[in-house]
């Protein structure tokens, strides 16, 4: 399985410019392919920018620590992207969850602003026929005590 960076985490990782990585693509010392615009570079060319062939000639004696030890980096940096991606997944995820309990809480919103208007109508109502039955109760109370007043004389 082969993995591929972009050129820019390709300098990056490997501490090298863009021009000495382009460079040695050119010479053919590390495997490149162009997609879509985008260069990218087979991950372990890295390795073999990281540490060089030649150097790896003066520790033949050594090639199954080396080996492992490229091995272990190559399988950490694989975990490090795909825990990147699931962390911006995650994200993804909870941006959703965020926006779409904001359109709740404004739909929820919106109906008590209606709810209140409608009671505060209600309530203005109410108050308009608590006033015209006061009208009518002292009207009312009103001939009645004329009328005492009246017999009494």
């Amino acid at each position: 399985m082969q993995t591929w960076l972009t050129l820019e985490e390709f300098c990056r990782f490997s501490g090298k410019s863009k021009e000495e990585v382009i460079k040695a693509c050119k010479e053919k010392e590390l495997k490149c392919k162009k997609s879509e615009g985008v260069v990218f570079i087979e991950i372990e060319s890295l390795a073999n920018t990281v540490v060089p062939v030649e150097e790896l000639k003066v520790i033949e004696n050594n090639n199954d620590i080396a080996q492992r030890t490229i091995g272990m980096l190559l399988t950490l940096h694989e975990k490090v992207l795909m825990s990147k991606d699931e962390t911006i997944e995650a994200l993804k995820e909870e941006n959703d969850f965020l926006k779409n309990s904001i359109y709740s809480i404004q739909e929820v919103y919106e109906d008590s602003q209606e709810t209140i208007k409608r009671l505060q109508k209600q309530l203005e109502i109410c108050q308009q026929e608590l006033e015209f039955c006061r009208k009518k109760y002292k009207l009312m109370w009103g001939k009645v005590l004329k009328r005492e007043e009246e017999s009494e004389k």
